[in-house]
């Protein structure tokens, strides 16, 4: 019975060993490009302070830096990932996500919004709203940032 219990015991283990190793492993290239984000957007931004990092990956792949700058102003940066090339809004011009929230709900019956966030198409800065209808559909649409015109909506997918 010990000898079942030790076993039982060491295969935990090296399950779990294995299911950090891949975590770890699997997290290293965001965790770095995070790293990237923030120099660039402190270099080239001139951002001082930083609130929260994610990854947008549209037609092309962007860094999306959101924090404040020299003169304590709250400002996203859109980093492109290959070129570097940096856009910078003070956040006070765009529209909040719950106000995205809110414009999407009054005009589309969706069973579901499963997430919202900054991105760039074409070049504009953008909200990333992804939904579902209540058959299912997976619908994406895509607001300006700054004036919330809808840019381009992709439904019933």
């Amino acid at each position: 019975m010990k000898k079942w219990i030790w076993s039982f015991a060491g295969l935990v283990v090296i399950v779990l060993s294995f299911v950090v190793y891949t975590y770890v492993t699997a997290y290293k290239p965001v965790s770095k490009a995070e790293v990237t984000a923030e120099k660039i957007a402190k270099e080239e931004a001139g951002v001082v302070s930083i609130d929260k990092f994610s990854l947008y990956n549209g037609n092309d792949s962007y860094y999306v830096v959101e924090g404040k700058n020299k003169d304590k102003e709250d400002v996203i940066v859109w980093i492109e990932e290959k070129t570097h090339g940096v856009t910078v809004e003070n956040k006070k011009d765009g529209l909040t996500k719950q106000a995205v929230i809110n414009k999407i709900s009054a005009e589309r019956e969706l069973k579901e919004i499963n997430t919202v966030r900054l991105g760039m198409l074409e070049g504009i800065p953008v909200w990333e709203v992804y939904a579902h209808t209540d058959d299912d559909l997976i619908n994406y649409f895509y607001f300006d940032f700054e004036t919330g015109e809808l840019l381009r909506n992709i439904e019933n997918i």
